[in-house]
């Protein structure tokens, strides 16, 4: 072949755009047969590349759900399993299942914005970023809901720290050079982003997931608030993790 026709299609290739990055949902579970359906119905739009649900023993019809609607979600085939309960447990069980670039946590109660996967490769495409999360909303986002969604993403663009709420993602290669999440029962993602953002930029997206009021709704607002505030201070003064655990019902 002629030098110039191979200088040009090296030039080519050199100007082509990157293909974007692979990225994996990996959604933890607990008795959340409630919220999971329309959660997975609402996957679909994307197509991302993997999906994984991982259950941590539940005793309702969260797994069998599961198993009915992950055909055709992805575009590998979507699977459950099984691990130890605990959320950080199950994620990091979840990532270690997955070969996709990306690794996106996603609550079964979170549904993601539209522009989502859109936003994630532009983002990924940035190799100063070793990942994001995005602002948070609430279903019905009126009154205190407004409120608090609006302290929430004020708090974390000012302290760099996402919640799980957030839908955090994260390169999978920092995800495994970090040792993934903490083994703790709570603030497993609090002290994941402590350590995320020593590393690299860690994006705070201005699009929306929308999660649910429920924990709000059933403990009352200036419980839940007070409840909150409590348990950070307490866990950045030091009390155990496990400790706070207590302090912590479950919602379902």
């Amino acid at each position: 072949m002629p030098h110039d026709v191979v200088t040009a299609n090296k030039k080519a290739r050199s100007t082509q755009h990157p293909m974007p990055a692979s990225i994996a949902i990996i959604l933890p579970t607990l008795n959340e047969e409630r919220v999971l359906p329309r959660t997975l119905l609402y996957l679909r739009q994307f197509r991302f590349t993997e999906v994984i649900i991982v259950d941590g023993g539940s005793h309702d019809q969260t797994v069998s759900i599961a198993r009915s609607q992950l055909s055709g979600i992805s575009q590998q085939p979507a699977h459950v399993i099984e691990s130890d309960r605990g959320r950080a447990a199950q994620m990091n069980a979840g990532a270690q299942a997955v070969q996709s670039d990306v690794l996106l946590f996603l609550h079964a109660d979170t549904h993601l914005p539209s522009e989502a996967k859109h936003e994630i490769e532009r983002v990924m495409d940035d190799p100063k970023y070793v990942g994001g999360r995005f602002d948070v909303q609430f279903e019905d986002d009126r009154g205190w809901a407004w409120v608090i969604s609006h302290m929430m993403n004020w708090r974390s663009r000012w302290s760099g720290i996402a919640t799980g709420d957030q839908a955090l993602f994260v390169r999978r290669s920092v995800f495994h050079d970090l040792d993934g999440f903490a083994d703790v029962p709570l603030m497993e993602d609090v002290e994941f982003t402590q350590r995320l953002k020593r590393v690299g930029a860690v994006a705070a997206l201005r699009p929306k997931v929308t999660t649910s009021f429920r924990r709000w709704e059933q403990q009352g607002v200036l419980r839940t608030i007070l409840q909150m505030w409590l348990l950070r201070l307490l866990y950045w003064v030091g009390v155990n993790p496990q400790t706070l655990h207590r302090l912590y019902a479950p919602i379902r």
